[in-house]
């Protein structure tokens, strides 16, 4: 049984290409070779595979994985699972998830549960690091255009379960039942004659009453003029602005206050005189939205400023670094057998899954 609070998502979600992830088409050659060499020599030798990560991280993919052996392995009934939950904290060496069965059995699926562990784990825990550093300002979770479109829908889910308010894109939302936010784009704006309050002002017209009306504002380079001026027009409807100046310009509100700061892109300075402006007119129920290069040492930066913004946009910083994955296996027929260094690890936080 589940602990409080927590469960675990229906394989059928991850719709799996089921037979060919089955007979190997993703995985690694050698696991494929491996598996057809012990049938050919109707060798089954029960095996404990034991899955660890290498640093401290978030957990991600857990559900996944699992997915993966109970649809693709030869039979699910042969296998005895154990493991954590996606979001789970873990220490380097902790072993995440144990599988025990005839090795043929699941063989060709550790190239596929160690890449999805890896990936979302990565994502996630990228993702709370940087939720934890806004804290409780909202995190909105924009990288999809930083990678392919095939990878959205778990990596929504890995940044769901490490506590991200919004994703941009419905694919990224589709596991948890949800859907995308986003802005009025520059794009869009752009279709208007770069005309930030015409454009915002037939958002607010044609679109459903309920979308939080959130305006992109530097267009013009002039973050201040345009959030005024789209608030002049908008009022309640208006829920935020977002700063999105490109690093290599400076604001037109900035250029007098140069000399002691870095004044390129979206910089303290430049939040709080839009803050301070939209305050000045009667418009602080507008919220402040950044983004553009923000990372979880840039938040925390804004953080300990108190610069006066209510959300982050985060995007390309939430796909780096390496959580990579291990599987050994670690007992044959119920007696120790391991490569060196890489002995049985018992772990009393895993779970069985039925």
């Amino acid at each position: 049984m589940a602990p409080p609070g927590k469960k675990r998502l229906d394989p059928a979600i991850f719709h799996l290409p089921v037979e060919k992830m089955r007979e190997g088409y993703y995985s690694d050659k050698y696991f494929v070779r491996a598996r057809d060499l012990l049938r050919r020599d109707k060798h089954r030798p029960r095996v404990t595979m034991q899955i660890f990560g290498k640093s401290h991280a978030h957990l991600g993919g857990i559900d996944e994985a699992i997915a993966i052996l109970k649809l693709c392995a030869e039979s699910w009934d042969e296998l005895i699972v154990h493991a954590l939950y996606d979001g789970d904290e873990i220490k380097p060496w902790e072993t995440v998830l144990l599988i025990d069965g005839p090795y043929d059995a699941f063989a060709v699926l550790e190239t596929l549960y160690l890449g999805v562990l890896a990936r979302r784990t990565r994502v996630g825990t990228n993702t709370r690091l940087v939720v934890e550093a806004a804290k409780p300002k909202e995190v909105m979770f924009f990288p999809a255009r930083h990678d392919h479109w095939l990878v959205q829908t778990g990596d929504g889910y890995a940044a769901h379960i490490a506590g991200a308010i919004g994703v941009s894109t419905d694919a990224q939302a589709s596991w948890w039942g949800s859907e995308g936010v986003g802005t009025v784009p520059h794009a869009l704006i752009a279709a208007y004659g770069g005309d930030t309050v015409l454009a915002s002002r037939k958002f607010a017209e044609l679109s459903d009453p309920a979308i939080r009306l959130i305006t992109l504002v530097d267009f013009d380079n002039d973050c201040v003029g345009t959030s005024l001026a789209v608030a002049r027009v908008l009022g309640d409807r208006l829920y935020g602005v977002r700063l999105d100046t490109s690093e290599t310009l400076v604001d037109k509100s900035v250029i007098p206050q140069m000399g002691t700061f870095k004044p390129t892109g979206v910089n303290p300075e430049l939040v709080r005189n839009v803050r301070r402006a939209l305050d000045a007119e009667g418009y602080s129920h507008v919220k402040i939205v950044v983004s553009g290069g923000f990372n979880i040492e840039k938040i925390r930066d804004f953080e300990e400023q108190r610069v006066p913004v209510d959300a982050y946009g985060v995007g390309s910083s939430l796909f780096q670094g390496r959580f990579d994955f291990t599987a050994d296996v670690v007992m044959l027929e119920g007696k120790s057998c391991a490569k060196v260094g890489r002995g049985y690890r018992p772990n009393p936080r895993l779970e069985r899954v039925v």
